[in-house]
């Protein structure tokens, strides 16, 4: 799914215009963006969490010319589905 199917499937189910989809979309993924800048993670109960998780700084091999690089520590997102979510896709 495209964001702009996206877009129009938000907007055909809840009666909003794809302007006012589009724009509750896009502040959701801003507001849960800001967040995990900041270290915090967002709840949705029933659906998931988003969350930050650490990687710790390592050393890898690069297969194609078998040189060692050193791959600095970093933060990624993560999501865990909640119970709801995970039930429905079963």
């Amino acid at each position: 799914m495209t964001k702009a199917q996206l877009f129009s499937m938000l907007a055909d189910k809840t009666g909003m215009s794809k302007k006012q989809a589009k724009a509750a979309v896009e502040g959701f993924v801003d507001v849960v963006t800001m967040s995990l800048k900041k270290g915090e993670a967002v709840t949705i109960t029933g659906f998931g969490k988003f969350s930050v998780g650490h990687l710790k700084a390592r050393k890898q091999v690069v297969p194609k010319t078998d040189k060692v690089v050193n791959v600095p520590a970093r933060n990624v997102p993560r999501f865990k589905a909640g119970k709801q979510l995970r039930e429905a896709v079963k």
